[in-house]
């Protein structure tokens, strides 16, 4: 079993990109960050917008900038052409290539950062409801070990909280059969899930070491979330990188 912890990672509120910035020791320096809702990283920002918000990522990072086309499923792409800027159909991305950073948007999902630096090997999952019940966490961890990671270090981004996350009876049901943690109540008292929970427990029973980022992306303006905002909601991302 993993270990979880409370570590909430740097915060660089004044940089003007990432909100929550950490670093992983190890052979490779991999480092970690999450930004906000200052960029607007999502795929209905305007093309300017978001090319604008992907450069100011690849300069922070010294990397370039990885998407992929996020669909709620469990498909984990590796990403081994440094040259190649195909954006592919997954939830899940791994390298193993220094100088590329992988990105996980997300608007109430959660973002998951996965890393390995002694074999320095990193990851990065986009957690929906569908993909925490279809397992695209325990999926992406697959992927790492296969690729040679030994000790995982795992980043838990911001997320819609259960308290928040209102579902049908049924479909909590159906969700927590299957991930037991993530069966929660509202603050209001009706059914709801508890994502984060259940990403944090399938992380920990694959052996990861667990640090969490503290924020409600509805009850917390500083992050985009769907469930407040509806379409005109932006995008934040996940970012994992190891740097050249």
């Amino acid at each position: 079993m993993g270990a979880v912890s409370d570590h909430l990672g740097e915060r660089r509120p004044d940089d003007g990109v990432f909100a929550v910035h950490d670093r992983l020791p190890g052979k490779h320096e991999v480092e970690v960050g999450f930004t906000d809702a200052r960029l607007d990283l999502g795929d209905r920002a305007a093309d300017a917008v978001r090319a604008d918000g992907l450069r100011r990522v690849a300069t922070a990072t010294g990397s370039a900038p990885r998407l992929m086309r996020q669909v709620h499923g469990v498909h984990v792409q590796v990403v081994d052409d440094p040259d190649d800027e195909a954006i592919p159909e997954a939830d899940a991305l791994v390298t193993a290539v220094a100088g590329l950073a992988l990105l996980t948007r997300a608007a109430d999902c959660v973002p998951v950062l996965v890393a390995d630096a002694d074999s320095g090997v990193v990851g990065a999952a986009h957690a929906g409801r569908p993909g925490v019940l279809a397992g695209v966490v325990p999926a992406l961890v697959a992927s790492l070990r296969a690729h040679g990671a030994g000790r995982l270090t795992a980043w838990v981004g911001p997320h819609v909280c259960g308290r928040c996350y209102e579902v049908p009876e049924r479909l909590r049901a159906e969700v927590a059969a299957a991930v037991p943690e993530t069966w929660s109540t509202t603050s209001w008292g009706t059914p709801s899930l508890d994502l984060g929970a259940g990403v944090r427990a399938q992380l920990d029973a694959a052996g990861c070491e667990v640090r969490s980022v503290a924020g409600c992306t509805r009850e917390d303006a500083a992050w985009p979330s769907y469930r407040r905002d509806g379409v005109a909601a932006g995008r934040f991302a996940g970012v994992v990188w190891r740097r050249s």
